[in-house]
């Protein structure tokens, strides 16, 4: 292109092909263009992993959702609180804790806006051995205790179903008997399990 504007910072070119022509600008670096961004290694001040007021990972800084997995400290720590209740007497009998044969269910901890929120819910059952006194002779008997769906600040709902094996000697006065006595185990269950809640809100 011919022409005075003798100024001119951008340049053209024209190409003509069958009649039609186009103009394109290209635009020359300047002094006052931003220049590109150049990386910078944080300083041992800078670390976000050793922020002191920050719950959850360093990655999620703004805190919006984080959720820890709790499931294994859960379940071998309520199995070792409910086994410590250890025996109980009762006024013609006694009984044990014996074993703890199903704990499932699901711990968490979630993080959200930098608040830290834990809960759980859990199910039970426990093997129980017992000497009664039945009419004149001391007798051996096993049943289980069954905790079904517990949560997360509901223990004072917490329900037993007992189970006794071997029933078929026993008259209906001692079987009942020997259920509420197995029952009274709720009682220290409950007493190990908001221990196992206070344990959880420290995690």
């Amino acid at each position: 292109m011919e022409g005075g504007g003798g100024g001119v910072v951008s340049s053209s070119s024209e190409k003509e092909s069958g009649g039609s022509s186009y103009t394109y600008w290209v635009r020359e670096a300047k002094q006052d263009a931003a220049p590109l961004p150049v990386p910078r290694k944080l300083t041992p001040g800078e670390d976000l992993s050793k922020s002191s007021n920050h719950l959850g990972s360093a990655w999620n800084k703004a805190g919006t959702w984080e959720e820890k997995n709790l499931n294994k400290w859960a379940t071998e720590r309520i199995k070792e609180l409910v086994l410590s209740v250890g025996s109980l007497e009762f006024s013609s009998g006694k009984a044990e804790i014996e074993e703890v044969s199903r704990c499932t269910g699901d711990a968490f901890l979630v993080t959200v806006r930098n608040k830290k929120r834990v809960g759980y819910t859990y199910e039970i059952t426990l093997k129980v051995k017992g000497e009664w006194l039945i009419g004149e002779e001391k007798k051996k008997y096993k049943g289980s205790l069954d905790i079904a769906e517990f949560s997360f600040g509901e223990l004072d709902d917490l329900q037993v179903e007992v189970k006794l094996n071997d029933e078929k000697d026993l008259v209906h006065l001692d079987k009942q008997r020997i259920r509420q006595d197995m029952k009274m185990f709720l009682k220290p269950l409950r007493e190990k399990l908001l221990e196992f809640e206070a344990e959880l809100k420290e995690r």
